[in-house]
């Protein structure tokens, strides 16, 4: 398949963000934004979503429940070196 020259602006931030995931995945930085843009378009990410808001409300008294008996933590920083 052919390819196509995009260009877009973004956040330097979303750049060394994008560079560093598709640097982790393996993948060129296009080939990596090609991934993302067909798994949205796709559906993937959409039904990932749901998949995982269904586990959660199915399983929500379990987290809860962890919740609940989890020993409180200290504040950040409330113990020093």
């Amino acid at each position: 398949m052919a390819k196509t020259q995009l260009g877009a602006r973004v956040d330097e931030d979303v750049a060394e963000l994008a560079r560093r995931r598709a640097a982790d995945l393996g993948l060129s930085v296009g080939d990596y934004l090609a991934r993302l843009v067909q798994d949205d378009t796709s559906g993937l990410r959409a039904r990932a979503v749901d998949a995982a808001a269904r586990f959660l409300a199915d399983h929500q008294d379990v987290f809860d429940e962890a919740e609940e008996t989890r020993p409180p933590q200290a504040p950040r920083g409330a113990r020093a070196a």
